[in-house]
């Protein structure tokens, strides 16, 4: 059955209420591997409870928001693709809250039969306490299986580009070979991150890490570089999903830093694969 664009335009949630603790937060820190020493200092924060000490990754928004591409939306779930995460922070995320989650389908472009759709989904965490927005997310993906429904052309949002120079820096991190199964606890239960029979079935000879986790070790690697662990400086983080990371990899994130703006790339150079790109991060000022 063919997309009804009238209908996805429609879709949106409103004031969902949800809570948050530094359980969440130290879950996500570690499950994007901070703590792996846990006589490092610096990171020592983002895993341990020390009162005003604490600090909050500032990726951890984008777990906050519950089904932010739910698999109900008329589409093949099994042919979809997670190509973009953007994230804008208005003020650091506090070690808990309660906060109220307003998400919509932003906009579906129809790339026709061959190329699937266009998805565009945003969301806004507003704190209860006032109704202040805390942040925004937005989120493109690809239903490959469900273009041709006679929708409208068009595309996302530009990519940010690199600068052509070479890095100014860069940051090796190895994942753990139970990193998915860590992460998968932040939300996404997808089997392709823990069954290796769902991996094999989807051509991988194990199972995969969460975009999401390799979206998160790059902005570990630039509060680790450039920020020494100040997370209040992180104020957006935007970037494009190209290749899977396997538990194990070892990641590197190269940074070409011009004022406030950060660009970065992830590769896993084993295999000579950029796995991230179009990485801008924008730094408070």
């Amino acid at each position: 059955m063919p997309l009804d664009y009238d209908q996805l335009m429609a879709t949106e949630v409103v004031n969902l209420p949800l809570s948050y603790n530094d359980s969440e937060a130290i879950l996500y820190a570690l499950g994007i591997g901070m703590g792996s020493d846990p006589l490092d200092l610096k990171e020592l924060p983002y895993v341990y409870e020390q009162g005003d000490a604490f600090k909050t990754v500032p990726t951890l928004a984008t777990v906050l928001v519950p089904d932010m591409f739910p698999p109900g939306l008329g589409w093949d779930f099994s042919q979809v693709l997670h190509s973009e995460q953007r994230l804008q922070l208005y003020r650091p995320l506090p070690a808990k809250a309660d906060i109220l989650i307003d998400k919509r389908v932003a906009d579906v472009f129809d790339w026709g039969p061959r190329k699937g759709a266009l998805f565009l989904f945003e969301a806004e965490g507003r704190l209860a306490s006032d109704d202040t927005v805390l942040f925004t997310l937005g989120c493109t993906v690809m239903a490959r299986g469900d273009g041709g429904f006679g929708g409208p052309t068009g595309k996302g949002p530009r990519p940010h580009r690199a600068p052509r120079r070479d890095p100014d820096l860069s940051c090796d991190i190895a994942t753990r070979e139970d990193q998915a199964l860590l992460f998968r606890l932040t939300g996404d239960r997808n089997p392709l991150h823990a069954d290796p029979a769902k991996a094999s079935e989807a051509g991988f000879g194990v199972p995969i890490l969460h975009g999401m986790c390799t979206y998160g070790i790059a902005c570990r690697a630039i509060l680790k570089t450039i920020c020494d662990y100040d997370f209040t400086l992180i104020e957006s983080f935007d970037a494009r999903f190209t290749s899977p990371v396997l538990p194990g990899d070892v990641i590197t994130t190269d940074m070409w830093q011009d004022g406030n703006i950060v660009s970065f790339r992830c590769t896993v150079k084993d295999r000579d694969e950029i796995v991230l790109r179009n990485g801008k991060c924008t730094l408070a000022v």
